[in-house]
């Protein structure tokens, strides 16, 4: 990652440019998140962990050489040798070479079933022994990389323990208040925690595989897999082999400049022994050093100087907020600790100060919302009593601390570096008025994520204090947003838009004819809250069939022909021959053109819309309904075919599928729904490209949400693990009702969860712990909807007066359009395309592979 970062700071001076630049790689791949390296067991492919751009390495002439470390240097000579031969000379030599996992020297530590937790590879080997040999593991080490790697474990479906010498979980992070707390959620998830014991020995039985370990208390546990995450030490074996200086417990020694001894070599990240004698495991330290390195080669008149970093780090490990920051231990002398603790909620907070109210530091356990604020806090006295930083809402707390408590020095942004004051001037200086636009400016953001909320609280702090006045209204007829309307509707009872836009539109819109960006999203929120305000659940009568969209008007897709297509819901994607040849027999018989789409679904394209009904009916007679592709609503819900017939499936993923499609069928949203039930951890439905995503584990279920497919792709992230089908479904119910109530119009999951505030956190929070105490409500709402579902196809052909609506000309409803034509294309059709005529003159030809003129 490090090294990655240094490559990307070369290239943004320009001196891969002027210079050239080779890389030499020890692992098979190009740099990747090591950060979020346990989300792989979530589903996340080794590519989407990966840092490295499409195209970089090419565009900036990178020689990057994978699979071929360096093997040893030749100071004199200034050459390094790689381990395929390959002798490369130098100018600068820079050492990004990490740490290494250490291993504790115990017998039996060799064994098969022994691993180690710190590249792709090592997880590779993992998931491929586990699926073989193991029921029960182990994990060596209680830290960060320790709970992540446990959890992976509980993920693959075995037994897990964690065996910790210190006295308390994540020793190093936290203290034992936040370690207490810890350990309670913890072992509430199911994993076996052993603190205070190490490992004496690991046990194996005769065919030399694993079968146990042997504790220091005497006691043994049994497992057949062992995972070491016992901490890292400093790679430092070139620089030792060539002469370079290394400190006592390792890391190479480095001025503020990152230079060694050698004016010709640097080395940053954990490898690194800084000037202030530490070396640094976090991103943040190693993404300054990279900088730093970066700065002195390209001459700057005034050189960055790394004289050390703030440690602080936040983190979900196991599902639970951790964070700690500044002197989190109290080691200042005559500090004083001011504590909150619910361990009935698993939530601990302490902070530090000093007896004249400087805020020296802290640790969060259970609720870390407020780490954005207090880090940059740090060595400052509060505008508030530090009493008031820890209560939660209700119990006396503050309100919270907004962007004007920071000052501009404050580092919001601690993994790139990037102070409140630089994200103040991207606003004014840079015009940057959105989140996205600040992040690609200053690349705050863009590292861990924590500081993102805080990010979109400057911003719009900013904005407002330059004058610049937003208005947050729907459209010139609304000067609320949908959020707003959608309360008003709710709570008032509205069912139609004259109502809605006379009552509570703007003085001047009122008893107009509204506009076409406030109609469909109205007709949207009356149609999504149907059931629960009285009004008609069928989106064509009366008013609301004025408001729709485009397609919502004929209950199908237009395409570029004036025709339209036809898509019956496949629940699952799971269908019976007789179906299939019920779909085949309506696509023969009105000369459709047939594709099966993305979705799992068949398509019809071509059919007139006074044919749209006759189409219908026949579908409608077999068991088919709408599949709503012509709607904002839910689309699909794809499967895989599961533990049903797949030797690798753990849940029975087309049932589950179905069940959520038949569920969700029909609800309208601000934007189309897309989702997919993946059956084991290989993820073949993509599900985690969704809006909202399931993938079965040995346990139960794990539900993303937020995922996007498209021009602007989106990994989706995990809500929350190991579901039953009860609480699956629950929470899938909260978040689709959330999602509708609080988003933008036209705004998918995908751009709602980075742009509501708090992010994924606050989602959690208000669907998974009903922070705001709506949850109630939401499964309501979505009872409401599921009890009042009705097919709009079928009750369309109920009705003689909504039918006759699908005629192409209402003055001669029997007569199609003479426009929409088709010309033959691979045995099917295809809209035949009209030149342009010039003076009127009616086309001759069609435009196909050449036409005449």
């Amino acid at each position: 990652m490090v090294g990655q970062r240094f490559l990307e700071a070369l290239a943004e001076r320009g001196l891969t440019a002027r210079h050239r630049v080779v890389v030499l790689c020890e692992e098979p791949r190009p740099a990747y998140d090591r950060v979020r390296l346990t989300s792989y067991f979530s589903g996340r492919s080794p590519e989407e962990l990966s840092l490295t751009e499409a195209g970089f390495m090419a565009r900036h002439g990178i020689e990057l050489h994978l699979g071929d470390p360096a093997e040893s240097v030749d100071r004199e000579a200034r050459t390094v040798t790689a381990r395929s031969g390959l002798r490369l000379s130098y100018d600068t030599l820079v050492l990004a070479t990490g740490s290494y996992p250490f291993v504790p020297p115990v017998p039996g530590r060799d064994a098969e079933g022994c691993f180690v937790y710190r590249t792709i590879e090592d997880l590779l080997a993992i998931e491929e022994y586990a699926g073989r040999h193991a029921t029960t593991g182990a994990v060596v080490g209680g830290g960060l990389l320790g709970l992540e790697a446990a959890g992976a474990l509980k993920g693959l479906g075995l037994t897990s323990h964690i065996v910790e010498f210190a006295p308390r979980l994540m020793p190093v992070q936290v203290d034992e208040g936040g370690g207490a707390a810890l350990l309670r959620t913890v072992e509430g998830m199911g994993l076996a925690v052993h603190t205070g014991v190490s490992t004496q020995e690991v046990l194996t039985g005769e065919d030399g595989r694993v079968r146990g370990m042997k504790l220091s208390d005497g006691g043994e546990l049994a497992a057949d897999l062992v995972v070491f995450s016992a901490g890292v030490r400093p790679r430092d074996q070139l620089a030792r082999d060539c002469g370079l200086p290394v400190g006592e417990r390792g890391g190479i020694a480095v001025d503020e400049s990152c230079r060694t001894e050698d004016p010709h070599v640097y080395a940053i990240g954990e490898c690194a022994l800084a000037g202030d004698g530490r070396v640094y495991g976090l991103v943040a330290p190693g993404y300054e050093m990279a900088e730093t390195v970066a700065s002195a080669l390209a001459a700057e008149e005034a050189p960055l100087a790394f004289t050390g970093a703030d440690t602080s780090t936040k983190l979900k490990l196991l599902g639970v907020d951790v964070a700690s920051f500044g002197d989190a231990h109290g080691a200042t002398g005559d500090c004083l600790d001011v504590v909150y603790a619910n361990s009935r909620t698993g939530v601990y907070k302490k902070l530090v100060v000093s007896a004249d109210g400087t805020l020296l530091g802290g640790v969060l356990v259970g609720d870390a919302e407020a780490y954005g604020t207090l880090r940059p806090l740090t060595g400052s006295v509060p505008p508030v009593d530090p009493e008031q930083l820890v209560l939660p809402a209700g119990a006396g707390a503050a309100a919270p601390l907004g962007p004007g408590a920071l000052p501009d020095s404050a580092v919001i942004c601690s993994c790139h570096n990037v102070s409140k004051g630089s994200i103040r001037e991207a606003v004014t200086a840079h015009s940057c008025t959105t989140v996205p636009e600040v992040k690609k400016c200053t690349k705050a953001g863009t590292g861990c994520g924590s500081c993102v909320k805080a990010l979109g609280q400057l911003v719009t702090a900013e904005l407002e204090a330059g004058g610049v006045e937003v208005d947050k209204g729907l459209c010139r007829c609304f000067d609320r947003t949908r959020q707003e309307l959608y309360e008003i509707v709710l709570a008032l009872g509205v069912t139609s838009y004259r109502e809605l836009l006379d009552g509570h539109g703007r003085e001047e819109a009122r008893r107009g004819e509204g506009c076409e960006v406030c109609k469909p999203v109205v007709a949207s929120l009356i149609a999504s809250l149907a059931p629960a305000v009285g009004a008609s659940g069928y989106v064509l009568d009366g008013e609301q069939a004025a408001l729709q969209d485009t397609n919502d008007h004929f209950l199908a897709n237009l395409q570029k022909n004036g025709s339209y297509s036809v898509v019956p819901r496949i629940p699952g994607g799971e269908i019976t021959p007789e179906k299939l040849i019920v779909i085949g027999g309506i696509a023969r018989d009105f000369g459709l053109y047939t594709k099966i789409t993305g979705g799992q679904r068949i398509d019809m394209f071509g059919a007139r819309v006074e044919q749209l009904p006759v189409i219908w009916s026949r579908l409608v007679d077999a068991g088919f309904e709408s599949g709503h592709a012509y709607g904002k609503s839910l689309r699909t819900v794809k499967s895989c075919v599961g533990s049903t017939w797949c030797r690798y499936g753990v849940q029975d993923s087309v049932r589950m599928a179905i069940d959520l499609e038949l569920r969700y069928r029909g609800l309208r949203s601000p934007h189309k729904l897309k989702s997919a039930v993946s059956g084991c951890a290989r993820e073949c439905a993509e599900a985690q490209s969704k809006d909202f995503g399931v993938i079965a584990t040995s346990s139960g279920w794990n539900l993303y949400v937020g995922g996007n497919g498209g021009a602007t792709p989106r990994h989706a992230d995990l809500l929350a693990k190991d579901l039953s089908d009860a609480e699956l479904v629950r929470l899938i119910d909260r978040f689709l009702m959330f999602y509708i109530r609080t988003a933008e119009p036209l705004e998918r999951t995908a751009s709602w969860l980075e742009r509501i505030d708090g992010g994924l956190a606050h989602v959690q929070d208000v669907v998974v712990h009903d922070s705001l105490g709506i949850c109630g409500q939401l499964e309501s709402l979505m009872a409401a909807h599921i009890a009042h579902y009705r097919d709009e196809w079928a009750e369309t052909l109920d009705d003689p007066e909504r039918l006759a609506r699908f005629v192409s000309f209402v003055n001669a409803p029997d007569a199609p359009d003479p426009t929409v034509r088709f010309v033959p294309e691979r045995d099917q059709i295809k809209p035949e395309l009209p030149l342009l005529s010039i003076g009127g003159r009616r086309p001759e030809a069609s435009l196909e592979g050449s036409a005449r003129v």
